[in-house]
């Protein structure tokens, strides 16, 4: 997750400086759905923004399951805001949460990357929790 993030935070930098143009930049964030020809049939290429949610998700189920109650209420925040942030994505053609149209916008854009630093924060300090919890536990 850590990876991924620090990922976007490049990928909207990118596009702050206009080193690359939004239709590009999205394709990389967003999945795509893409037909292989010579296989016949259709591949999913999750790229980043779903990933980070399901793997964000698999962990709260673990920690449910562990009955880690401090450490899934800690998560629980996130989930919610995973959930309302797909949920109440920009309709676009495809799945994904960049719409190239709109991503340009200042206001957008300063979104994204203050999202993208707060989780990366969060990540960090979460990382940082469970090797505690680890080093305890040992």
């Amino acid at each position: 997750l850590h990876f991924d993030l620090h990922f976007q935070i490049i990928a909207f930098d990118e596009l702050k400086t206009d080193y690359k143009n939004p239709i590009d930049q999205c394709n990389t964030l967003n999945p795509t759905v893409e037909k292989v020809k010579k296989i016949k049939r259709v591949k999913i290429a999750l790229k980043l923004v779903l990933p980070e949610y399901l793997i964000h998700a698999f962990f709260c189920i673990m920690f449910l399951c562990a009955a880690e109650w401090l450490t899934l209420g800690l998560n629980m925040p996130l989930l919610a805001y995973h959930v309302w942030r797909y949920m109440s994505r920009p309709v676009m053609s495809g799945p994904g949460l960049y719409d190239p149209t709109t991503i340009m916008n200042a206001d957008i854009l300063a979104y994204c990357q203050k999202e993208g630093w707060c989780k990366l924060a969060f990540y960090l300090l979460s990382f940082f929790y469970y090797l505690y919890g680890y080093v305890f536990v040992c």
